[in-house]
């Protein structure tokens, strides 16, 4: 998976989203101060279809409308707008077409200024662009990949929002839990990771580890012009991947793991790779 996956276009000349604080959009009135936004709120450099064609199969998404646009149209946001909601899931769809048996994880998990009628513009964008690609809600246990092909679903949609109760299409976001560490130390981060595995359902939910440093303030004031990757990512990666590498899949295992800027080291390969561990061990046990 990837963390804000659609982040590797924002907008620096649009207003700041709604998902700042008020301080934060009067300081960002001035040019320079977008430029700095936007160097802190990319988190990865692969468009959709390039994450795609690397192994990634989960993505992180938040969405907004854009206050004041006569449209109803909604955007990935994360600090600064990014581009259409619409446009993005065109971009998967045109895989999914192209690669009939891929499967993938949507999770709409983060919703700014917007009403219902902005959700169902939304929910109905997504029905239109993948259809009878849409897998129904079901026992989690269920969705097995041959469960997939043989109804033909590619699209797991996870809907953070009271709404999902009205669509059958749309998976609650409690079937896909992923606690934040919210620290910039990497043996907080491992630590975190560790407990939280520790406590995940046995049964019942997907569950994402989030494999991401988070800046805070006084992090984007020492180090400006930077940006999220030159101060956290490139420096703990690699420890960062010696983790997931010691990981093991299944039932109280990994199943889902985020990283920003995937491509800077094996992070697919890697985390697709402990996928083998779980057909050692079915040939073992048969």
């Amino acid at each position: 998976g990837s963390h804000d996956s659609f982040s590797y276009w924002v907008d620096e000349k649009s207003p700041v989203g709604p998902d700042q604080a008020t301080a934060i959009k009067r300081l960002a009135r001035i040019s320079l101060v977008r430029k700095i936004m936007k160097k802190w709120s990319v988190t990865q450099n692969l468009t959709f279809k390039e994450q795609l064609e690397g192994g990634i199969r989960y993505f992180d998404l938040r969405v907004s409308s854009k206050p004041g646009e006569v449209e109803q149209d909604i955007y990935f946001i994360h600090g600064l707008f990014g581009f259409r909601v619409l446009d993005g899931l065109r971009e998967i769809n045109t895989f999914l077409e192209q690669h009939p048996k891929e499967v993938i994880f949507l999770d709409f998990n983060h919703f700014y200024a917007m009403d219902d009628s902005h959700h169902h513009f939304l929910i109905n964008r997504i029905h239109s662009a993948f259809e009878s690609k849409l897998c129904a809600v079901e026992c989690v246990e269920y969705v097995t990949l041959q469960y997939m092909w043989g109804k033909k679903h590619q699209v797991l949609i996870f809907y953070h929002h009271p709404l999902y109760q009205e669509y059958p299409f749309l998976w609650p976001g409690n079937k896909m839990p992923a606690p934040w560490a919210n620290t910039t130390n990497v043996h907080k981060l491992l630590q975190f990771l560790e407990t939280t595995l520790e406590e995940r359902s046995r049964y019942g939910t997907f569950h994402v580890s989030q494999a991401v440093l988070t800046p805070r303030v006084k992090t984007i004031a020492r180090h400006l012009v930077r940006g999220l990757k030159n101060t956290l990512v490139h420096r703990n990666l690699p420890m960062i991947l010696n983790w997931v590498k010691e990981q093991k899949p299944g039932v109280m295992g990994v199943n889902i793991i985020t990283s920003d800027f995937v491509e800077l080291v094996d992070f697919a390969a890697t985390v697709i790779a402990l996928n083998d561990l779980l057909l050692e061990e079915g040939a073992s046990t048969s």
